[in-house]
């Protein structure tokens, strides 16, 4: 696998941009929920922010250097956050016991606050959105090797 910052494969450099463009995608729309609309978000949303937000960083020097090596630490970031997110959605759909959640302070974990399109909650379209960064980051490494 070539990991140098000289000229990936074209295929994975565009799955290495999909990635980032998602991270950046759901930075920003965290970011416009919290400070425009004024939502506070919950423990496990605040843990999926900290895998999130880094994202857009580091995903991000890899495309403007065009460094397939930045993927790597992207699938840990992107790994933890898809756990956190999917913990997150099975307990807001009701899967998982609520007594077992970290909630403390502040707002509710479970408590249906937004939905995107009537119909998406907020910790599925972040699972949704850790899938696809997952996704193209794999299929990113898998096309630099096959290059």
């Amino acid at each position: 696998m070539n990991l140098s910052p000289t000229s990936p494969a074209p295929l994975a450099g565009q799955f290495l941009f999909i990635a980032w463009f998602v991270s950046l995608a759901a930075t920003a729309g965290a970011l416009f929920i919290g400070e425009v609309m004024g939502m506070e978000p919950c423990v496990l949303c605040w843990y999926q922010r900290i895998a999130m937000f880094p994202l857009v960083i580091v995903l991000g020097a890899g495309v403007f250097r065009q460094n397939l090596a930045m993927a790597l630490p992207g699938l840990v970031l992107a790994a933890a956050g898809w756990f956190i997110a999917g913990f997150h959605t099975l307990l807001y759909w009701g899967w998982i016991n609520p007594a077992i959640t970290p909630c403390g302070q502040g707002p509710s974990c479970k408590q249906a606050v937004l939905q995107v399109l009537g119909m998406f909650d907020l910790p599925f379209i972040s699972w949704l959105a850790f899938t696809v960064i997952l996704l193209a980051l794999t299929a990113s490494l898998r096309g630099e090797k096959y290059a």
